[in-house]
């Protein structure tokens, strides 16, 4: 490192995949569940983020956030009552396991988000990203 690189600029190690990094997606919901589902859902997985799956497909539908969840309860909606559906942000962008952290670092600023559904190469979904996880791959660290 010169004088005139801080510890920014310094070398850093090859990013870590997002297969190595990511969740495993043991946790999804359906677009017809109510958002106190998804509430527990997040709460009991710990994660702040749900992939939201079309019903009798598998597919992704969306995904819904801890946000999304706050707004509804902002907003003085029942919670048993609201669909996950009526919230949800439909067809999010996607990242597979064999991605970089700098890429889906840089899918995340484009897109505005702070969550990647992690999908196989039959679009199926694995797991899901962060943009903590995301850091800490571009640091070189996949513990958590």
């Amino acid at each position: 490192m010169t004088p005139d690189e801080g510890p920014a600029q310094a070398s850093r190690p090859d990013s870590l995949t997002v297969g190595q990094l990511m969740e495993r997606a043991t946790t999804k919901a359906e677009v017809d569940d109510h958002i106190a589902a998804a509430a527990y859902l997040m709460k009991h997985a710990r994660t702040t983020a749900l992939v939201i799956l079309m019903p009798g497909t598998g597919r992704i539908a969306g995904i819904i956030t801890a946000t999304d969840v706050a707004n509804v309860v902002a907003d003085g909606k029942d919670v048993n009552q609201v669909r996950i559906g009526e919230v949800m942000k439909p067809e999010p962008a996607v990242i597979t396991g064999n991605a970089s952290a700098r890429e889906a670092a840089e899918l995340m600023l484009a897109r505005r988000v702070r969550q990647l559904p992690v999908v196989d190469d039959a679009g199926d979904v694995v797991g899901i990203v962060n943009i903590a996880d995301a850091c800490r791959g571009l640091l070189g660290e996949d513990s958590r």
